[in-house]
C-alpha cells in the first residue's frame, strides 16, 4: 500500500474512549494477514444488517484509529481503512471499503467512502483504480 510520507496526527483521546478504537485496530491488524479475497469476504460478511454510516461519524472513528494507533497513523492504510469500518460497524453502520491501485506512479492503497467519496484521505485519490469493496449491502442483502 502507498505510504504517506509523514504520519497524520489526531488529537488524543481520553482513556474511556481508545478502548474501542483500539479493540478495532487490534481485530484490523489481524485480519490484514489473511488473502484479500477472503478479507474481503470477512468484510461482506460483517457489513450484513448494518445502516449507512454518516460521514461525520466515519470522519471520527478514523480519528479515533489514527489516534490510538501509529501503525494506522502512518504507514497502514490497510489496518486503517478496516479499522476504521470495524468501529463504524460496532455502531451499527458500515462505510464502503475500498482497495485499488494507480499506475503512473504505481501505487497501492486502501481507503473508506462514504456515498463515493474518500474520507479523509490526504492526496487525491482519482486516479486510483478500485479492486475490491465491500459496500454497504442494500436491503435485499446483496452488496
Amino acid at each position: 500500500m502507498t505510504t504517506p510520507a509523514v504520519a497524520e496526527e489526531a488529537p488524543r483521546l481520553p482513556l474511556r474512549r481508545q478502548i474501542a478504537p483500539r479493540c478495532a485496530a487490534g481485530a484490523a491488524r489481524l485480519l490484514i494477514r489473511l488473502p484479500p479475497a477472503r478479507l474481503q469476504r470477512v468484510l461482506r460478511v460483517l457489513s450484513k444488517g448494518s445502516r449507512p454510516a454518516p460521514h461525520t461519524q466515519v470522519a471520527r472513528a478514523r480519528r479515533s484509529v489514527v489516534s490510538v494507533s501509529t501503525r494506522c497513523a502512518g504507514l497502514g492504510c490497510l489496518q486503517r481503512s478496516v479499522a476504521t469500518v470495524l468501529l463504524c460497524r460496532a455502531k451499527g453502520t458500515w462505510a464502503d471499503w475500498c482497495t485499488g491501485f494507480r499506475t503512473q506512479p504505481f501505487g497501492a492503497h486502501a481507503w473508506v467512502e462514504v456515498d463515493g467519496r474518500p474520507v479523509d484521505e490526504p492526496g487525491e485519490l482519482s486516479m486510483f483504480r478500485t479492486v475490491l469493496a465491500v459496500r454497504r449491502p442494500d436491503r435485499k442483502g446483496r452488496s
